[in-house]
């Protein structure tokens, strides 16, 4: 959602008139689009915003913005504690950032401001997407759980849901554009329709995400499980293009902890939750989020976590060692665990989760599987000559791209662009990721293939411009909100 938030951002900004500087150069602006969730996060922003003062000092007529969670959160501290900050806005005022720069300039003092509510739903702004065969689509914002650990509540605000039309033309609108895949977006995703009354609207809306044209793949993240229903299980399974693929957060494996993190459900309903899911979706990749060490977590309340793991069998984990976050009630609890008592648990945890998801990878040896190729996933991809991408079940798979020329040489195809679709077979599986090193089976050219040719062949051309002319050129912003289609 931060990320979808950046590119929210990026579209105001030039929509607005500026510019990505070429890499490497001195920008006259500086946004940081902070998160709140760990407790880490505000020595990070300081310290990246010293490193950014002498820039400052010898650029005259920077600006540096600050928003995001941990603005909302620290609010006037920012610029007290870093007065040469020219901006700091909101989670809910995202759109005030361009005439905040402006009257920052004026009047040549910091500007400050914040919304208690949301002011404008941010799928309403102009937004330059990152990628263009794959998408983010905010389905709702805000949260209306009360989760001791977390802080977002306070700082996104009560939950807030958008139209069914106006998501479904959203997704329309992606799909001309060349976008293949889109992610729905909420704190809680399963729970949406709470504000207009329609228990069951999510998984109305998956099956309606199945009647688009041209829409090949449909995730999700991230659901409550206090909210997850038979009927969203269902409509998974019965709508195709919805992905094999579920994020479902555990947090604790212990009924005692999940109380006290007031999370709604015990672990027999979270374990039945994914027996149902794999009884309509037995291809399914599971995953989740651990937060170990919370407080008042003992050594039986950790084995109850690490017994779940083991009933689960997840694909993959995001593990966290709990950290104190300001504002929350977990911060005041009794019962804080000491550090070297988290870290080994985290440990033990994350070798557990490294043991069972390289059994469930290498299951998948032999296995034929679509891969919707992407670009900057394998970061070694130039040194083994493979290129990466996501399995239909979301699986991480570096893979050949194309089969060996006749004399040996090298490349005897064209290899495919991020976009494409790539059918290969699974030769091993990693804790991690999936390898293919065999020759494709299949290589399927798509529109989302087109559009990343023509997204890369008008950047050069943007580049080639900007050297002639001494400057950076704007790359076209994609809207948000698109007007109907007739």
């Amino acid at each position: 959602m931060n990320a979808h938030d950046s590119e929210r951002v990026a579209g105001l900004l030039e929509d607005a008139g500026y510019a990505r500087v070429p890499e490497g150069a001195t920008p006259d602006l500086v946004v940081f689009n902070t998160c709140a969730v760990r407790e880490n996060a505000a020595d990070r922003l300081y310290g990246n915003l010293g490193h950014l003062l002498p820039s400052k000092k010898a650029h005259q007529g920077m600006q540096i913005a600050v928003g995001g969670c941990l603005a909302q959160m620290e609010r006037e501290q920012i610029t007290r504690r870093a007065p040469w900050v020219d901006v700091v806005y909101g989670t809910h005022n995202i759109g005030s950032l361009p005439k905040l720069l402006e009257r920052a300039r004026e009047r040549r003092e910091a500007q400050v401001e914040f919304e208690e509510t949301l002011a404008t739903f941010p799928s309403l702004l102009p937004a330059r997407r990152e990628s263009p065969y794959s998408a983010w689509v905010s389905i709702s914002v805000g949260c209306n759980n009360t989760c001791t650990f977390c802080i977002v509540p306070s700082l996104r605000g009560t939950e807030r849901d958008r139209r069914p039309g106006d998501i479904l033309e959203e997704i329309g609108q992606l799909v001309d554009q060349g976008v293949i895949e889109v992610t729905l977006l909420g704190q809680n995703v399963n729970s949406y329709g709470s504000e207009f009354g329609d228990r069951l609207a999510f998984g109305k809306l998956l099956r309606a995400c199945g009647q688009i044209e041209g829409l090949e793949r449909v995730r999700f993240t991230s659901p409550h499980p206090r909210d997850f229903t038979d009927d969203v299980i269902t409509a998974m399974a019965e709508t195709p293009n919805v992905m094999p693929s579920l994020h479902m957060p555990l947090q604790s494996g212990s009924d005692a902890i999940l109380r006290a993190m007031r999370r709604a459900y015990r672990r027999e309903r979270y374990l039945t939750i994914l027996e149902n899911v794999r009884s309509q979706l037995p291809q399914a990749a599971i995953t989740t989020d651990i937060i170990v060490g919370f407080p008042g977590e003992t050594e039986a309340d950790f084995a109850d976590t690490l017994d779940v793991v083991r009933q689960a069998r997840f694909a993959s984990a995001f593990t966290f060692q709990y950290s104190i976050r300001a504002g929350t009630p977990a911060a005041t609890m009794d019962g804080q665990v000491p550090r070297d008592v988290v870290q080994d648990r985290y440990e033990r945890l994350v070798a557990l989760i490294d043991e069972i998801s390289t059994e469930e990878n290498e299951k998948q040896d032999g296995t034929v599987v679509e891969v919707l190729v992407a670009e900057g996933e394998g970061r070694k991809d130039a040194a083994t000559r493979r290129m990466s991408g996501r399995a239909r079940d979301n699986r991480l798979v570096h893979f050949v791209p194309y089969p060996p020329s006749a004399d040996g040489s090298g490349a005897g195809a064209a290899a495919p662009r991020p976009g494409d679709v790539v059918t290969t077979r699974i030769t091993h599986g990693a804790p991690h990721h999936l390898i293919a090193d065999g020759a494709p089976l299949d290589v399927r050219r798509t529109r989302a293939g087109d559009a990343w040719e023509s997204r890369r062949a008008a950047a050069a051309s943007a580049a080639s411009t900007a050297t002639a002319h001494g400057g950076a050129t704007p790359v076209p912003v994609l809207l948000g909100m698109p007007a109907r289609r007739g």
